[in-house]
């Protein structure tokens, strides 16, 4: 029984590590829907608790290794690490020779995300109203007044990691739309893809950072003004969608058909009808998750 609990954690953790690659499916829903979330909050926060370390050399490691829900984590993370390593490569070539249909996807993705937090949502109010839009003022601005291009330094990719870690544990929110939306999703991508240990190693410990840093203070958050908090995050993926959109690079557009054509392109096939289809499989694939999380409660 305790090994078949440790894969099914592990094909969870697969999962989840799927939704990470993926802008606008959030890990956190998929922890949610698996039934995982509470047990996977519990042990980041009892991995955050300085009693925890203390217990570590006052009772042993093995009490410390409970106390953290360690099988759980050990397993969950080798199910995540797995899949990342395994769809980089996916979404590299996806990206490469056919950004419409890609960039098409994510969006539908993350429309149907963001209808899915606002149904969620009752009794509506003016002020929930404006801070809404608070939040989508946020993610406009955050995408129209951020540079295309952002720096590759380490620095640099250490609070992208920070950023990413924190939002990828939250329902409804996709880390990667994060990485997107500092301009770096290509790039940690590509960095998985080809193996770069200096990249993967400082993102790495941005990500633990951030946990460390940020996971006590969103729990916090989330008690207090949960209402609050998820309305500014629905509203700033809405304002986001821009970075998302298909045809936001006409350059990168122009470069993947001359890649798949193997010549140079005078004129951009927009590929208008496949983006609509991509976009609706992303709604479609949202839609599928809801079913069935609902028939999961049930």
């Amino acid at each position: 029984m305790k090994l078949i609990k440790d894969i099914t954690d592990g094909v969870k953790g697969f999962f989840m590590g799927a939704a990470n690659v993926v802008p606008g499916v959030s890990g956190g829903t998929v922890a949610l829907i698996s039934g995982i979330y509470n047990e996977l909050i519990d042990s980041l926060n009892a991995l955050m608790s300085v009693g925890t370390w203390k217990s570590l050399f006052k009772d042993g490691w093995k009490t410390w290794w409970n106390t953290i829900h360690g099988e759980f984590l050990l397993s969950l993370g080798i199910g995540v690490i797995l899949s990342i390593f395994t769809l980089a490569k996916v979404m590299g070539y996806a990206l490469t020779f056919h950004p419409i249909q890609t960039w098409a996807f994510f969006f539908g993705l993350i429309v149907a995300s963001a209808v899915v937090m606002l149904r969620d949502i009752k009794g509506w109010k003016w002020s929930d109203v404006a801070v809404t839009f608070a939040g989508m003022a946020l993610g406009l601005a955050v995408c129209t007044l951020s540079p295309s291009q952002t720096p590759d330094d380490m620095w640099f990719i250490a609070i992208c990691g920070a950023i990413a870690i924190c939002t990828m544990i939250l329902p409804g929110i996709s880390g990667s739309f994060i990485l997107v939306i500092l301009g770096k999703y290509d790039y940690i991508m590509g960095a998985i893809d080809s193996l770069n240990i200096p990249v993967i190693a400082v993102f790495g410990v941005g990500c633990v950072l951030g946990i460390m840093a940020f996971s006590k203070a969103l729990h916090w958050l989330l008690s207090r003004w949960e209402r609050q908090t998820m309305l500014v995050l629905v509203g700033f993926v809405i304002g986001s969608l821009v970075k998302v959109w298909p045809w936001n690079d006409m350059d990168a557009l122009a470069k993947a058909q001359a890649l798949r054509a193997n010549a140079a392109v005078t004129t951009v096939d927009l590929q208008i009808p496949s983006a609509i289809i991509f976009a609706l499989v992303g709604v479609a694939l949202i839609a599928a998750i809801e079913i069935f999380a609902h028939r999961t409660e049930k």
